[in-house]
């Protein structure tokens, strides 16, 4: 192996060595399992997050005051996607520069999805995270995929809730 080879391999044996991943004897990497709803709602148990399960057997709950989903999705069930509704909804009169900022964190921003729907007077906000774990998820993985979907959610939240204000 040459020098760079091995400062390279050496790094990343160092890193995992931190995670307690790999290199203490009795310790092994954790294997990826099938992604559940049971296994969502164990981590947001464990991390002390109030949820139910609805009539469909999906996962919802409040999260900075809005609503939030946590689906299975495809053919397999593969596709875990944290799917947020922003708490208001968008008058008339801000339709358009809500339509912008949508516009622009989708071209902007990997996470999350940002979509309106008509819904009764207004739009209503959405957004989506779906990651396909087909081959399942660590724990660490999991719990990375539902803070994503929670976090960069919220962040689009609160950056789009002043532009609906009509005093703006």
């Amino acid at each position: 192996m040459s020098g760079p080879l091995r400062r390279a391999t050496a790094a990343v044996l160092q890193v995992a060595r931190r995670r307690g991943r790999a290199g203490q004897p009795g310790i092994r990497a954790e294997v990826p399992t099938p992604v559940t709803l049971a296994r969502v709602g164990n981590d947001l148990a464990r991390r002390g997050y109030r949820f139910r399960t609805d009539d469909d057997g999906d996962i919802t709950g409040t999260w900075d005051g809005n609503r939030f989903w946590f689906l299975l999705l495809g053919d397999d069930s593969e596709i875990l996607q944290v799917r947020g509704r922003w708490a208001g909804t968008v008058p008339d009169t801000a339709r358009a520069a809500v339509l912008q900022a949508c516009n622009d964190w989708n071209r902007e921003r990997i996470w999350p999805k940002v979509y309106t729907r008509p819904e009764g007077s207004g739009l209503a906000l959405y957004t989506e995270v779906s990651v396909d774990l087909e081959h399942g998820a660590t724990d660490v993985q999991l719990a990375e995929t539902v803070s994503c979907g929670l976090v960069t959610a919220s962040q689009f939240f609160a950056s789009v809730g002043p532009l609906s204000d009509p005093a703006s």
